[in-house]
């Protein structure tokens, strides 16, 4: 046994913090991706019992999202090799409002084995490492959204409360809401990250089929889904979930766009 931690989506934004904590920890760590020396990749399942040999927990982060088609699937697979390879806590990246999410939380839960669900919406990171970075450096961020207020969740928050979860107690057995300490709407993070940079930078609605046009077939669906089915309003509140694990208030969105407006990414 290498009483190793393995990490699923280990180079993505989330995993790839959770592995930088786990490594500072002297924890050790596997990384779980399609690149690593030990290939992990979700579409191809005959990775994932080298990926589980040895290990004792996983960070599950499955991508695209848990709430495209097969996902349940894959997850209820993965379960069950992980437990039979003697995986003893399963931490899951979940998301928050989402039926497709809620049906894969409850495979984890019964996998027979310690669990904690991390529930999240949308992160701060989005708009500078995901599909949002090169619009935002463009000058307009052009969306099917309307003013629905989101509780934006920063990547390195949600990396401490999975460190937490996967390496110490009193977390088995809960699921963790996890969001920023307020509420704002995707005009006013543009603002935000506007007045950061000193920059013009806009925010502009466009009709949900004029966007979805303009999308890469494989994505337009997960991203519509997104944008108009569950940024309605079901996820418009806070919680107390990162106070209560980590001891602090969770990282405030202003102090986002000014940490990265400094890097120069926009």
């Amino acid at each position: 046994m290498t009483n190793e931690i393995l990490v699923l989506g280990g180079t993505g934004k989330t995993g790839r913090r959770v592995v930088h904590r786990l490594r500072d920890a002297g924890v050790p760590v596997r990384v779980g991706s399609r690149t690593a020396p030990l290939p992990f990749d979700w579409s191809d399942r005959a990775t994932w019992a080298p990926a589980l040999h040895g290990v004792r927990g996983v960070y599950v982060s499955y991508h695209p999202d848990l709430a495209v088609p097969g996902a349940q699937e894959d997850i209820a697979a993965f379960a069950r090799q992980a437990v039979a390879a003697g995986v003893g806590r399963l931490v899951l990246l979940s998301g928050r409002g989402e039926e497709e999410a809620a049906a894969c939380e409850a495979v984890v839960r019964d996998a027979g084995v310690e669990w904690t669900v991390l529930r999240c919406s949308w992160f701060n990171q989005n708009f500078s490492e995901d599909y949002l970075r090169d619009a935002v450096a463009g000058g307009e961020v052009a969306l099917p959204v309307a003013d629905v207020p989101e509780p934006f969740v920063d990547a390195e928050d949600i990396a401490d409360v999975a460190v937490a979860a996967l390496t110490g107690d009193g977390h088995q057995g809960r699921v963790y809401e996890l969001t920023g300490p307020r509420l704002l709407t995707f005009a006013g993070a543009v603002a935000e990250i506007a007045a950061a940079t000193g920059r013009d930078v806009r925010f502009v609605r466009v009709p949900a089929q004029d966007y979805a046009a303009g999308l890469p077939a494989e994505v337009a669906p997960l991203l519509m889904y997104l944008f108009t089915t569950v940024l309605d309003g079901r996820n418009a509140y806070t919680t107390g979930d990162v106070r209560a694990v980590l001891g602090r208030e969770p990282r405030d969105f202003a102090g986002y766009a000014e940490r990265t407006a400094a890097t120069g990414v926009w």
